[in-house]
């Protein structure tokens, strides 16, 4: 049985997909993010970054829509998303993970401001605070999601952490 503070602090994370702020996730917010994300950082939409990073967002809204939308009407509301989407994603984080990933190795490359697959603390804040998340919060997590304390954040480190941060409530 999932708890009631459990999915009072997951429906608060659906507001970091709900991009728009409209009461439901749809393609339009994944796109939004994409969008957001390659003007945050000046990559032109028709480059291959920027191809990358809108195909991965496509991914993430087809998986996510795939596991949450039980009406088939192309949105997620947030009942959708806190009793469909993580109530099944919670016992395999690693599901939700792989959904993820596309966009977020995508996110990482348009970050990435030297080609070695991995962005600077700095721009990983720049991600995170485009995506939505509060500057203060931003700022912490990228210092924990650079677990070997390189100053850089890899796909490695940060999928996984993006998946604990929707499926499990702490």
């Amino acid at each position: 049985m999932v708890s009631s503070e459990y999915e009072r602090r997951i429906a608060g994370r659906f507001a970091t997909f709900d991009q728009d702020g409209n009461g439901y996730i749809d393609r339009e917010d994944f796109g939004g993010a994409a969008k957001a994300l390659l003007a945050e950082f000046g990559t032109a939409a028709r480059s291959d970054k920027g191809q990358a990073l809108y195909a991965g967002a496509e991914a993430f809204w087809q998986g996510m829509a795939g596991i949450a939308d039980r009406d088939g009407d192309q949105r997620i509301t947030r009942d959708e998303f806190v009793n469909g989407a993580v109530k099944r994603l919670r016992d395999n984080p690693d599901r939700f993970a792989e959904i993820a990933r596309p966009f977020l190795h995508a996110a990482l490359v348009v970050a990435d401001p030297d080609g070695d697959g991995r962005a600077t603390i700095e721009d990983t804040v720049r991600v995170l605070i485009t995506l939505g998340v509060p500057a203060e919060l931003a700022r912490a997590s990228a210092a924990a999601l650079d677990t070997d304390a390189d100053g850089k954040v890899g796909e490695a480190e940060i999928v996984p952490a993006f998946a604990r941060y929707f499926t499990v409530p702490e």
